[in-house]
């Protein structure tokens, strides 16, 4: 009967077997780490990228606009309804910063407002960082036209370029001729615009170029709604009532 070989086998102490373990673990970790890191680095590159397209894509689009004037940016005058004006009240009636002012209209050109303007080098507003109506309420006061635009224009990008081309082109603040401000007018601010109307022209005129400003019973506001916005009617409307036709002209 023939005997049975043994098969010899190499016996593998426990020490080793756990230092085995603990090298493959480092392996396993080093890969995570590196995956993690890998996956990071991407989010990083991702999210500066986002902050930067906005920025470059603006900057970008208006490019288109260098050499137009304002009169040839956006619809022309007859995207606009013809000039309303009313009474005004509200001279020199100051409110605390803070302090809401029921406005008859949407959007207001006078009335009470805070007793501090908003400064005259932020020419355009996203509904993010829009100083409070009541403020934008005393430019008005200081010889400001304001463009309001509603939502519905926020919303469309080809509507807010035109704006910011606009708005870039009244840049500066040693000529009060640039007293303007592109902002929006937001549901929460009231009522809306007429229907169909997405752009608002506000003015807060102290009754005519020839009217002393000790007349304060001759003010009027003034407003231009817009279905689109147009460059050629806020020109006009700018000429027609400049900085020097307001309450207190010699205000930034």
């Amino acid at each position: 009967m023939a005997k049975s070989k043994k098969v010899s086998s190499k016996k593998v102490s426990r020490h080793e077997v756990a230092d085995k373990l603990r090298s493959d673990q480092k392996r396993v970790d080093k890969r995570q780490g590196a995956v993690i890191i890998g996956v990071c680095a991407l989010i990083a590159i991702v999210i500066v990228g986002l902050a930067a397209y906005q920025p470059i894509k603006n900057w970008w689009d208006l490019r288109s606009y260098e050499d137009d004037a304002i009169a040839d940016i956006g619809a022309s005058k007859s995207a606009c309804q013809d000039i309303i004006t009313k009474k005004a009240t509200g001279n020199q009636e100051h409110v605390k910063p803070g302090v809401n002012v029921d406005y008859d209209e949407a959007p207001p050109a006078f009335g009470a407002h805070e007793e501090y303007p908003d400064e005259m080098d932020r020419k355009l507003y996203t509904k993010d960082d829009r100083p409070n109506v009541e403020k934008l309420v005393h430019n008005l006061e200081h010889g400001y036209t304001i463009l309001w635009y509603d939502e519905t224009a926020a919303d469309d990008n080809e509507q807010m370029t035109e704006i910011r081309a606009i708005a870039t082109k009244l840049k500066g603040t040693s000529n009060p001729r640039l007293k303007f401000k592109a902002v929006p007018w937001l549901k929460s601010d009231g009522k809306g615009f007429p229907d169909g109307q997405h752009i608002a022209l506000t003015h807060w005129s102290k009754g005519g170029h020839d009217v002393p400003i000790s007349q304060v019973e001759k003010q009027v506001g003034v407003w231009q709604y817009c279905s689109k916005v147009s460059g050629e009617a806020l020109d006009s409307f700018m000429k027609q009532y400049d900085f020097f036709d307001s309450p207190e002209p010699r205000g930034m």
